[in-house]
């Protein structure tokens, strides 16, 4: 995997997927709501500000609720599902 100098390693990026949802403090999680991005950044640095922003992108607050976000490993997209979802309204 290419890192872009700052980006955490694989390592780094199991160990914030693996974190365990249900013992998390939800304290010590950063609110989405303090992360700022700057739009006027290059993609890259953006990417970099976000993560040193949010911490773990894997698990972070909204409000007060804990969020743990994870992917199917499967090829189709979340544009897909969308997609399927909406169709079947």
């Amino acid at each position: 995997m290419t890192m872009i100098t700052g980006m955490p390693t694989s390592t780094t990026l199991q160990e914030m997927r693996d974190v365990d949802i249900r013992s998390v403090d939800v304290e010590l999680l950063v609110d989405t709501k303090d992360v700022q991005i700057n739009t006027s950044l290059p993609r890259d640095e953006r990417m970099l500000d976000f993560l040193e922003q949010i911490k773990n992108p894997y698990c972070f607050k909204v409000g007060k609720v804990a969020v743990k976000v994870s992917f199917a490993d499967t090829e189709t997209t979340v544009e897909d599902c969308l997609e399927r979802y909406l169709l079947s309204l």
